[in-house]
């Protein structure tokens, strides 16, 4: 069982940055690719990244590209989301994800655990 915790959520003005992190309890932390999503208000909950075992293969949603970056540190077990021009759009709950699979996947159906979500505002 991997458990997942996600930080650096807060409230944040239109063009500014947050970023969030996500710890893993799993030693095995490379053994999984990573992807961070989101649930807007009253909203699916929708893609935004993910990231290969080693760090070398991203992939962002159209809403994002060019503005966010994910990352990972398998010496820490833990994935970032560096979230730059922050728009009011991007208000959602973010949650962190962890995919035991062999074929990396931007659907949700195919992440097996994950994080209790943290909440990002950001206000025009």
């Amino acid at each position: 069982q991997v458990q997942l915790v996600e930080s650096g959520g807060g409230l944040v003005q239109a063009g500014g940055s947050l970023r969030l992190s996500c710890a893993a309890s799993e030693r095995s932390f490379s053994n999984y690719f990573m992807g961070w999503f989101r649930q807007p208000p009253g909203k699916e909950r929708e893609f935004v990244a993910r990231i290969s075992w080693s760090g070398r293969g991203t992939y962002y949603g159209d809403s994002v590209k060019g503005r966010f970056t994910i990352s990972r540190d398998n010496a820490k077990n833990t994935v970032y989301l560096q979230m730059n021009s922050l728009k009011p759009e991007d208000t959602a709950a973010y949650y962190c994800a962890a995919a035991s699979g062999s074929m990396l996947s931007d659907n949700a159906r195919n992440y097996d655990y994950w994080g209790q979500g943290t909440q990002v505002t950001v206000s025009s």
